[in-house]
C-alpha cells in the first residue's frame, strides 16, 4: 500500500492515478473523520469518473508514503509519521521550492527521504472535484544515502500510475530549474491577480524580471549551480509563462483562497541564501516581502 499525506491536488492526483485500493490518505493528527474520501475525477483527456480513497489504519503498513502537503508542513507531517512508521520506508517528499526538502533530510539522515518534482497539472475547482489539467514528467532522486538504493524501487511502484516518471540522482538540481520558474512567475501573479501569460505584459513583471534573474543567476554560481546566464532563465521563465498562460498559479490561488502560500520557499529561499552568502537579493526580498503583506491581509 502507498500511503498519502495532504489531500491536496496532488495527493489526490496520484490517489486517483495509483490502481484502486492500493493507495490510502493519512490521517492528521486530530482528525476524527475517517469515513472514505469520494472525489469527481477529470481525466486530462476529458474522461471522468469516481474516486474513493480510504483512509490509512493503524493496523496498515504502507510500502512507501508521499509528502505531498504545503512545504511549509512538510517536517511537521515527518514528525506525525515518525513515531510509527519503520525506519525502511522510502519517503517522497512533493513540495514547491527549496529547503523544506533538505530540512527533513538533514532531520532524518538514516531514512530513505526521496524528493519529486513535478509538471503535472492538478486542480480542484470544488472540495469534491479534481481535474488533471495537464500531463508532464515526475523526476525523483535520493536525499540522504539510505534513499539510494530505493529509488528505483520506488519509480517501479509509482509508474503503476501511469504518469511519466524519470530518476534523477541530482534531484536538487531538478529542484533548482523548478525554483527559477515558480520565482519568476508566481509572485507576479499573486500580486497582479492574474493568469501565468499576463504577468508577460505587466508593468510590474518588466521592471523586476531582469534584476530577479540576475540575482538567482549570482546565487546558482557561488554555489556551483553555475554557469547561469540570466537571459537564459528570463527565457526559461518566459517559455513557461506562454505555455500556461491560461494558468492560475498556485500561490495565486492560495491567495484568492486565504490560505498561506509558498513564497518562504521559493523567493524567500532565495533571500535567505543570499543573506547566509553576503548576497543582496533585493527584488526576491521585496516580491517576498509584498506577498507575505498580501496573504496576511
Amino acid at each position: 500500500m502507498i500511503a498519502i499525506l495532504g489531500a491536496g491536488a496532488m495527493g489526490r492526483l496520484w490517489a486517483a492515478s495509483l490502481p484502486a485500493h492500493e493507495t490510502a490518505f493519512v490521517p492528521r493528527p486530530g482528525q476524527t473523520n475517517t469515513a472514505p474520501a469520494h472525489f469527481h475525477f477529470q481525466e486530462a483527456d476529458g474522461h471522468s469518473r469516481q474516486v474513493t480513497v480510504s483512509w490509512l489504519s493503524a493496523a496498515d503498513s504502507p510500502a512507501l508514503v508521499l509528502i505531498t502537503t504545503k512545504a511549509g508542513d512538510s517536517t511537521e507531517a515527518v514528525e506525525h509519521l515518525a513515531d510509527w512508521l519503520p525506519a525502511t520506508t522510502p519517503i517522497v517528499l512533493f513540495q514547491n521550492g527549496l529547503g523544506s526538502q533538505q530540512a527533513v533530510a538533514e532531520r532524518w539522515p538514516d531514512r530513505p527521504v526521496l524528493a519529486a518534482t513535478t509538471t503535472e497539472g492538478a486542480n480542484r475547482p470544488a472540495p469534491d472535484q479534481l481535474v488533471h489539467a495537464g500531463t508532464g514528467d515526475t523526476w525523483i532522486g535520493p536525499l540522504t544515502k539510505p534513499a539510494e538504493q530505493n529509488l528505483y524501487g520506488v519509480i517501479a511502484r509509482l509508474s503503476a500510475s501511469g504518469l511519466s516518471i524519470h530518476a534523477e540522482q541530482d534531484i536538487l538540481g531538478r529542484l533548482w530549474q523548478k525554483l527559477i520558474i515558480n520565482a519568476g512567475i508566481n509572485p507576479f501573479t499573486a500580486l497582479l491577480n492574474c493568469r501565468n501569460g499576463d504577468i508577460l505584459s505587466a508593468d510590474l513583471y518588466r521592471a523586476h524580471i531582469d534584476g530577479l534573474c540576475q540575482e538567482i543567476a549570482g546565487l546558482m554560481d557561488t554555489i556551483g549551480r553555475g554557469p547561469a546566464d540570466a537571459k537564459d532563465l528570463r527565457q526559461s521563465i518566459e517559455a513557461v509563462a506562454r505555455g500556461t498562460a491560461q494558468n492560475i498559479s498556485s500561490m495565486r490561488s492560495d491567495v484568492l483562497s486565504g490560505k498561506r502560500t509558498e513564497i518562504d520557499y521559493i523567493n524567500g529561499y532565495i533571500v535567505r541564501l543570499g543573506q547566509s552568502l553576503n548576497i543582496a537579493t533585493p527584488v526576491n526580498r521585496m516580491l517576498t516581502e509584498q506577498v507575505q503583506q498580501l496573504s496576511s491581509g
